[in-house]
């Protein structure tokens, strides 16, 4: 007999989701590791929302989703009291682009710093040039960066970024692999610093990019603990639907996700402030 799957409570919000298509009219970049393998459009993400739980949640703008914006801008304003989104610009966008987008529900940008073995895990996004640009316009729009960055990396880069006038959201649980543990130079200082200097969220999410074992990803347990432990006022949670990149048995499974979240957040009130009360603060629900 299946078990039936427990859902997250009423008013649970999805931080880090992508969306495709459809191609007819959204065509998407197909080349790369991240390229989606098949159309996965909003009304297919808002039935695996229903699903499990969620009433709401912040489409991230992906890279090979197409241009400037408009698959996420388009359900944005079809869907304005359930959706809210994260951008990838241009630094020359207009002035009236960004309004259009503020207007719409976009609450930051994605910059991609991320590298392993001193290589870029992907190519294209925006970077920190990028940023240094727009940011006094995204800053007076009430903007955030969201920065896919390893903990390592993020500490070095510290003291320029935090010139900015913004605040930093670190996607997937600061993407340090488990294998370098938790007592990680770079990860013990995120939680003993940065999420307590009040600049920095982050995002549980990514433990199925993160793990080193595969599901249901226990080696990145005390990374997501630590986190909790460190400061759950400036946490929110997130699926990474639909988990483009993986292939096969690795495709992480929402069930096995929301189990993780539960294992290592196991205070109740803890779990409804970060799925609840720190996504409407962030993204202004």
């Amino acid at each position: 007999m299946t078990e039936k799957l427990e859902k997250f409570p009423d008013g649970s919000c999805d931080c880090h989701v992508h969306i495709y298509g459809p191609f007819n009219r959204f065509p998407a970049d197909h080349a790369g590791r991240f390229s989606p393998k098949q159309e996965f459009p909003v009304e297919m993400l808002f039935d695996v929302w229903k699903s499990i739980g969620i009433s709401r949640g912040v489409i991230v703008h992906a890279g090979n989703a197409g241009s400037d914006n408009e698959v996420t801008l388009e359900a944005l304003k079809r869907f304005p009291d359930k959706l809210r989104a994260v951008a990838i610009l241009n630094r020359d966008v207009t002035d009236k682009r960004l309004d259009e987008l503020t207007d719409a529900g976009f609450k930051g940008v994605r910059i991609n710093l991320l590298y392993q073995d001193g290589k870029p895990v992907m190519s294209g996004g925006m970077n920190l040039d990028d940023l240094k640009a727009l940011a006094p316009r995204i800053a007076e729009r009430g903007w955030h960066a969201q920065l896919w960055i390893e903990t390592g990396d993020l500490q070095q880069l510290a003291p320029e970024i935090e010139k900015l006038p913004l605040d930093f959201v670190i996607d997937h649980q600061g993407r340090t692999m488990a294998d370098k543990t938790v007592n990680y130079s770079g990860y013990q200082w995120f939680c003993d610093r940065g999420l307590k200097s009040g600049r920095y969220w982050c995002k549980l999410s990514g433990a199925d990019r993160n793990t080193r074992v595969g599901s249901p990803y226990k080696d990145t347990e005390d990374f997501m603990k630590a986190l909790a432990a460190a400061n759950p006022d400036r946490l929110v949670w997130g699926s990474d639907w639909p988990h483009v990149g993986h292939t096969g048995d690795a495709v992480p499974k929402e069930s096995v996700l929301m189990d993780l979240f539960r294992r290592c957040v196991p205070d109740e009130a803890v779990r409804r402030k970060i799925l609840i009360d720190n996504p409407s603060r962030l993204y202004g629900f």
